[in-house]
């Protein structure tokens, strides 16, 4: 069975999670048709979400005018996985601590944004990932970190702060996985995380 995954394209870098999905399904054995998401009523027939970076104030507003952010909802309530990267992992968290962004709460944490400095002190970083069995080529760019963590499971920490998290289904990271040949944690979010393999996951293994 070929699973469905959705890109919220309302701002980001979309081409890039679409070829990291593509490439990480190839890797796990299966197939994915990727679908790029700007308006409501395409959320819930996707098996797997991405939340890219970008303006959190921007994403975060877009996706309630187009009436996506309850579907988005909807959609983790399913159990099905959702990759939330960046500003995504700021619009998705419980607290932005920016009240210009309607957060979907779906990340029990609250994040600092550009913790790490602006776009002038972007760097790479060998990351240490629970579930990866070698370090990560993680890309900070605006990288928000996280202040509070509350139910949630920590995956990764840089400078001693959490960048990585899991809360279900959800992985949410403070950078851009995408911006790197290595689809191995977008393999993590949607085909290894044992918390989100939802029942759509789990008909068509």
């Amino acid at each position: 069975m070929t699973l469905t995954a959705g890109v919220v394209a309302v701002q980001g870098n979309v081409d890039a999670h679409a070829t990291a999905i593509e490439r990480a399904a190839r890797n796990h054995g299966r197939e994915v048709t990727v679908r790029e998401i700007r308006t409501s009523g395409i959320v819930p027939d996707c098996d797997l979400l991405a939340m890219p970076g970008g303006e959190s104030t921007t994403i975060s507003q877009l996706v309630h005018e187009e009436g996506i952010d309850a579907e988005i909802r909807d959609h983790v309530a399913a159990e099905k996985p959702l990759l939330a990267t960046c500003a995504g992992l700021i619009v998705a968290s419980r607290d932005p601590n920016d009240d210009r962004v309607d957060a979907l709460g779906l990340v029990d944490a609250s994040v600092e944004r550009n913790a790490f400095g602006r776009q002038k002190d972007s760097f790479e970083a060998p990351l240490e990932i629970d579930g990866l069995a070698e370090p990560f080529p993680a890309v900070f760019i605006r990288a928000p970190a996280i202040d509070d963590v509350g139910g949630v499971d920590v995956l990764a920490r840089w400078d001693e702060r959490p960048v990585a998290v899991r809360d279900g289904p959800v992985i949410a990271t403070a950078f851009h996985p995408e911006l790197t040949p290595d689809s191995r944690l977008h393999g993590l979010a949607f085909f290894e995380n044992a918390a989100s393999t939802g029942p759509q996951l789990e008909e068509s293994a």
